[in-house]
């Protein structure tokens, strides 16, 4: 999906995210799910955000994923608790795909809905690299993400009052 597509099944979007994220270790409230939405609106304005959705054969929603290009103005990298080298942090709008969200509902998991999402919205992507967060807790993504080949680079804070967050990359067109 584009971001227009994106916006229209934001109702689909929200769904998925809120139980996924109520969970552990997540534990995000009502209120964290809507400071989450506020900002849908403006990400899924950008023209190169790039988002899936699986669904059932009825149409419930079961997983999403979505993220976008990061800008040279990408303030990902200064969250970082430890800094890295110039080069690493380099941002041109087309060297570092940012994946801002995956998740899959409870009883859709261990299906391979996540890794299906996940190739989907990369697929075609003309970056070098993708670039993620995730809950050190939330074992089940840690170990996709390793099985899918990211690495951890650092630890951050992705926004006020987080949890410190892993930091992963995936090299892409090696």
């Amino acid at each position: 999906m584009d971001g227009p597509a994106a916006a229209q099944a934001e109702d689909a979007f929200r769904l998925i995210y809120a139980e996924a994220f109520a969970e552990p270790p997540y534990h995000e409230t009502e209120d964290d799910v809507a400071a989450a939405f506020r900002r849908f609106p403006s990400m899924t304005r950008k023209r190169t955000v790039r988002a899936a959705l699986a669904r059932t054969e009825d149409g419930e929603p079961v997983g999403m994923a979505y993220g976008y290009p990061l800008g040279a103005d990408a303030e990902w990298w200064d969250r970082l608790t430890e800094p890295v080298p110039d080069d690493m942090r380099r941002e041109d709008g087309r060297r570092t795909f940012g994946f801002m969200e995956l998740a899959v509902r409870g009883p859709w998991r261990g299906r391979g809905v996540a890794r299906r999402l996940h190739e989907t919205v990369l697929d075609g992507i003309e970056a070098e690299r993708v670039l993620l967060n995730v809950h050190p807790a939330g074992e089940a993504a840690q170990a996709a993400y390793r099985t899918w080949g990211y690495r951890k680079i650092g630890e951050a804070r992705p926004w006020e009052g987080a949890d410190l967050h892993d930091v992963m990359l995936l090299g892409l067109h090696q």
